[in-house]
């Protein structure tokens, strides 16, 4: 990770030059050689960064340079502080401007001393790089040695079929996976995080004698993260010489051979056989490139299994059939208590003292095998009657992972999906240690999060945004993260991260100096720490303790009121070099006047507040990136919110949930004009448009690097002008627009080149006619219309969408039928139809939304029997009716009574319900029909006739 902190250290000193030559004058030399230095440094980093927790004096140096280089971006932002001094105006403004004078040239002799200092520690570990021969200990003698941890590591960590449960039926899927009638090869990837047990499943069924007996010639590989293709080539000829019984040639001859001649070799003793290959934990995709060309692709029914973490790597290698493709998931909550109970009381029940506190234990290991063996083998050693033991073992798992070997071996394999990782995506990795147990990450949240940080390294055409979604996907495919909750059209909008996992980035992270998290009383953390979160209570944080290297400051589920924020109370020492500063869901009432002090300050969150006001002094926060106040009381904007030029995020809405269809309430903002000079806006939600007859419409245009905008209050006069703007939006991803009352009509009429990309459109208000342009959004994966009331049937204009999965009609229109056609909404997931007054019939056809899982209707009175032809949806899981009449009838006739109806042919409904006139009725699934029984509401007794 140093090497990131390094590269981005010679991206400001190379700024700095550019920048600021003026005021570096005489001391140019000397920055451009410490950038000269630290580049020769970063090369070396690269490899060194890698291996230094194999090597104590590597890890020391590694360690030094990555002080140092914080060290010299503490004194440049220092620099940049005194330099951005604002003068105000007036006698005593030039009294004040002539000390900044005085402090700026102060600064400028302080830096000159910083650069010069720094520069001898820097010469002096280069110099120390050369004496202890570091170079060749990160270089080939330090691989070698990798590489024979790496071959024997999956024998030493391989997890007994007696220590895992459930491992019977998932053997039975991989067998019957291998025994495809499938004559040509196939590859039948086994994808998971470390320590689910991959390796242990896939040896139990290399080991199974009907998979011996089918495929006569088979080797196990173990691969390795940095193997060499000639060494696991000659390893491979090995081990299909043994296999078939013939002698294995003698060493010398191998050993001759280069990679073509071994590849050759092996081909020729694979060609005309029925072999299975097992290449054990591969780790990137060139590797299996490397690999797989070796293996022919004979006509034999020949299998390769492999394990792996990365699920682009499973994916690449069974390209063309993902129908192979493996997933292990962890184990069920059921199935770990049992083999924690097997493992940490010999079989024996668990007592009832400490059936509480043990649940707690397992619900950290979150289904991972191994972590549930390692930690029941430390359990094990414990007396069941001193409770406090194994509570000290619940409460900190971190702990006992320092200092106790029985999980050293858990550890390692762990740790190694982090040691695999690039180095520009280590420094975010270790940045999920700031957040809570247990807590939900939220994905927009943590991009600007890290781009305030630095971590995002820009590439050519895309924006940071862009390219820190593509460092999450990676993450994800890595198996460190994962989903915790989606949106309904598939974007992923909270991450979860596991216990264990989070235990040792912590380690990691406390070690590095990179952050610290204080949730008891009296915690201490590192003097040098750059991030700080505190959880629950102030009281929590020690006092007068040095600050003056912190960055970034997040509080978790704070309760304490904090009438102004008490930073002088918390912090003696200055917080002058923050740039985070998160105060989500803190009992604040008022914008703390200390923030605007805060100059170096990047993000800016108060949302979930009482905050009802900004100040115009927040014109100060001139490096202000994101400013996040939704769900605050916040109004109206200042005017010198315009001056904050690097603002990319502003997010100033709240909302009320309106619908069971999903269907929110949006209160949005009133901003000032000029809003177009902000021209590295990104995200802008939710702008009132009723001001200045039409001017903020007309200024919008020259926004064109929008990719969320959110507009309320729209006149119908203003439309003309809001379409010629949105025409120039080429970027925007998602535009929200409402009318100023629910029957006034915005007009969107007259955009004739609707934004190439949009996949998410919200429009609340009356339309004269359904635009016609939304038919053209080929990329539209979300539509929601509210308050439409057109004469006619939209779905004759929607049904022709391609990527549409979700959609939601509340008051879209005054017609009696809504006519689903066969072939329309190829894509669509999720319907709700909601307050259609006149709606009587709903019709569709077979073939029509054959992707369909989830349908809603409620509020439409006159609609008194369910879709004709919903026997069609096969996909259906979900069907609610909410707040409908009496007379709601099913499509067939009744079966066993007046109050008893059935509907065949909808196998996947599990659950459905409609609520109207004091009645509940409900449905059963039972062999593939749904049976609907009314519940009588006095009572709360279910009966049927």
């Amino acid at each position: 990770m140093a090497e990131s902190v390094v590269s981005f250290l010679v991206g400001r000193l190379t700024t700095l030059l550019e920048e600021e030559a003026k005021l570096l004058s005489g001391i140019q030399d000397k920055v451009e050689g410490l950038v000269d230095e630290l580049e020769r440094i970063k090369a070396f980093l690269r490899v060194a960064d890698a291996k230094e927790d194999r090597n104590p004096q590597l890890k020391v140096w590694v360690k030094q340079v990555r002080d140092v280089a914080h060290e010299m971006e503490d004194a440049l932002d220092k620099f940049r502080l005194f330099h951005s001094l604002d003068h105000g105006r007036g006698f005593h403004a030039s009294l004040h401007k002539l000390a900044c004078i005085i402090k700026k040239w102060k600064a400028r002799y302080q830096i000159a001393a910083d650069i010069q200092r720094i520069n001898s520690k820097v010469r002096s570990l280069s110099e120390g790089r050369e004496r202890y021969k570091l170079v060749d200990q990160a270089g080939s003698s330090s691989t070698r040695q990798i590489q024979h941890l790496k071959f024997n590591q999956g024998e030493a960590l391989l997890l007994e079929e007696a220590e895992l449960v459930a491992i019977g039926w998932r053997e039975k899927q991989l067998i019957e996976l291998l025994m495809k009638e499938e004559s040509g090869r196939q590859v039948v990837p086994v994808v998971g995080m470390g320590g689910l047990g991959k390796t242990t499943l896939v040896k139990q069924v290399y080991e199974d004698p009907k998979v011996k007996e089918t495929f006569k010639v088979h080797a196990w590989i173990t691969v390795t993260r940095s193997f060499k293709i000639n060494h696991l080539l000659k390893h491979m000829i090995k081990n299909i010489f043994e296999v078939i019984r013939k002698p294995v040639p003698e060493d010398e001859e191998i050993e001759n051979m280069d990679v073509n001649q071994l590849r050759e070799r092996i081909k020729r003793l694979l060609q005309n056989s029925r072999y299975l290959i097992v290449l054990d934990d591969l780790w990137h995709i060139p590797d299996w490139e490397a690999i797989n060309h070796v293996m022919p692709n004979n006509s034999h029914g020949s299998r390769v299994m492999l394990t792996t973490r990365n699920i682009n790597v499973a994916s690449a290698s069974c390209l063309g059939n993902p129908d192979m493709l493996y997933r292990l998931e962890p184990l069920s909550p059921e199935d770990s208590w049992t083999l924690f109970c097997r493992k940490t009381f010999q079989g024996n029940s668990c007592p009832p003292n400490l059936d509480k506190i043990c649940r707690s234990i397992l619900r950290k290991c979150g289904g991972l095998p191994l972590a549930i063996v390692a930690i029941s083998a430390v359990l094990a050693l414990k007396d069941t009657r001193n409770v406090d033991e194994w509570a000290a073992v619940s409460g900190s798992i971190g702990a006992e992972i320092e200092e106790n070997d029985h999980l050293d071996n858990m550890i390692k394999l762990l740790y190694l999906s982090y040691c695999d990782l690039p180095y520009h995506l280590k420094s975010c990795f270790l940045y999920l240690s700031i957040f809570p147990d247990l807590y939900k990450i939220e994905h927009m949240r943590l991009i600007r999060l890290w781009l305030a940080e630095g971590f995002v390294i820009g590439k050519e055409g895309r924006t940071p945004e862009e390219v820190a979604e593509s460092y999450l996907g990676e993450l994800v495919d890595r198996n460190l993260i994962q989903a915790a909750e989606t949106t309904t059209d598939g974007r992923v909008k909270f991450y979860r991260f596991h216990d264990l996992l989070r235990e040792i980035v912590i380690l990691k992270s406390r070690e590095q100096n990179f952050a610290a998290i204080i949730k008891d009383q009296g915690t201490m953390w590192p003097e040098k720490v750059r991030r700080l979160s505190i959880v629950n209570t102030l009281q929590n944080v020690q006092q007068k303790r040095t600050s003056s290297q912190l960055r970034s400051l997040l509080l978790f589920g704070v309760e304490d009121a904090l009438t102004d924020f008490p930073i002088p109370k918390l912090f003696p020492k200055s917080l002058q070099l923050l740039t985070v500063l998160d105060l989500e869901g803190t009992h604040l009432d008022m914008f703390p006047r200390e923030v605007v002090k805060l100059l170096l300050l990047k993000y800016l969150s108060l949302r979930h507040t009482k905050v009802k006001e900004i100040p115009s002094s927040i014109k100060k926060l001139q490096n202000l990136e994101t400013l996040d106040l939704k769900h605050s009381h916040v109004v109206e904007l200042p005017a010198e919110i315009l001056n904050l030029k690097q603002l990319r995020h502003l997010l100033v809405y709240r909302y009320e949930v309106e619908s069971h269809a999903g269907f929110n309430d949006r209160k949005g903002v009133k901003i000032p004009a000029g809003i177009s000079g902000l021209q590295s806006l990104q995200k802008l939600c939710f702008i009132e448009a009723n001001l200045d007859n039409g001017a903020l419409m007309a200024e919008l245009r020259r926004m064109n690097q929008l990719r969320r905008l959110g507009i309320y209050k729209l006149r119908k006069e203003d439309g003309v002008t809001l379409c010629s703007s949105i025409e120039k939006m080429t970027n925007l991803r998602s535009f929200s627009v409402s009318s100023v009352q629910k029957d006034k009509i915005i007009d969107l009429s007259h955009i004739s080149h609707a934004p190439p990309f949009l996949q998410r459109l919200y429009l609340t208000g009356r339309l004269e006619n359904l635009p016609h342009w939304i038919s053209s959004l080929q990329n539209l994966v979300r539509l929601f219309l509210k308050w439409s009331r057109l004469k006619e049937d939209p779905l004759v204009h929607l049904q022709g969408l391609p990527n549409l999965v979700h959609l939601e009609l509340l008051q879209v229109c005054d017609g009696e039928s809504l006519h689903f056609e066969a072939g329309g909404f190829p894509s669509l997931k999720i319907l709700g139809i909601d307050k259609l007054d006149e709606l009587q019939l709903v019709t569709i056809e077979e073939g029509a939304m054959p992707c369909l899982e989830k349908l809603i209707i409620q509020r439409c009175k006159l609609l008194k029997q369910v879709p004709s032809g919903i026997e069609h949806l096969t996909n259906l899981k979900l069907l609610e009716f909410f707040d409908m009449p009496d007379e709601l009838i099913m499509p067939l006739h009744p079966d066993g009574g007046e109050d008893h109806w059935k509907v065949a042919h909808v196998p996947a409904v599990y659950y459905s319900y409609w609520r109207g006139g004091g009645w509940d009725v409900y449905s059963l699934l039972k062999e593939g029909e749904i049976y609907f029984c009314r519940e009588e509401a006095e009572t709360g007794i279910l009966w049927k006739v």
